[in-house]
Parts: C-alpha cells; sequence; structure tokens
C-alpha cells in the first residue's frame, strides 16, 4: 500500500476515533455515563473490525495480485468475525443502552460513506 492510500485509511481511521469521542461526548452530556459507554463501545465496534482490515491489507502491499486477493478476503472475512464477536462481548457487559450504541456504530461506519463523498 503506497504512502498515499496508508494516509487516506489513517484519517479514516482517525476520522472514526474523533466521530465516536464526539458522539459519546453529546451522550454523556445529554443522558449520562451508561448512554456514554455505550455510544463509545459501539464506535470501538466498527473502529476495531476496520484497523485489522487495514492492517492485513497493509502486511500484503507489494506482493502478488493473488495474495493481495487473498488478503482482502482474509481481512474481510476478520472484520466480520470480529464485529460479531465485539457485539456478543458488548451486549454481555451490564448496562448496556442500544440505541447509543447503535448510533455510535452507525457514525462510525458513516464516516467512510463520508469519506467516499468527498473524494
Amino acid at each position: 500500500m503506497n504512502s498515499r492510500k496508508q494516509s487516506a485509511v489513517s484519517k479514516i481511521l482517525a476520522y472514526q476515533i474523533l466521530v465516536s469521542l464526539v458522539i459519546s461526548a453529546g451522550f454523556a452530556l445529554y443522558k449520562g455515563h451508561d448512554y456514554a459507554i455505550s455510544s463509545l463501545l459501539g464506535g470501538g465496534a466498527a473502529f476495531i473490525p476496520n484497523l485489522f482490515f487495514a492492517l492485513i491489507l497493509f502486511k500484503s502491499s507489494g506482493r502478488s495480485a493473488r495474495n493481495v486477493l487473498n488478503s482482502l478476503y482474509i481481512g474481510e472475512l476478520g472484520k466480520l468475525l470480529l464485529t460479531g464477536l465485539l457485539f456478543v462481548i458488548i451486549f454481555n457487559t451490564p448496562n448496556i443502552e442500544v440505541l447509543p450504541l447503535l448510533v455510535g456504530y452507525i457514525t462510525a461506519l458513516s464516516v467512510f460513506w463520508f469519506a467516499l463523498l468527498m473524494r
């Protein structure tokens, strides 16, 4: 992966963290601790699998097309499994509020959509 693409991926991941923190702070002010933590966990459930995927792709840079394609498959499968595992862990955490959890998750994921629109 060249430095320009790496920079774009780093920016997207950083914006996911920023958006998650801002949304969580808003919930903290509006509804309190449980809502803020739930929102932050939702953002983490989006960020962590995306970080995993980015690391897998970064390791495949400069390799053959077949290796890059295999990395895409492994990265996407790992991302899906990691997302599922994170949600299982989150839903087994006490005092989780579903609405802020989903808001945090969706807003963190929406960073990708806005990044595509900004290109």
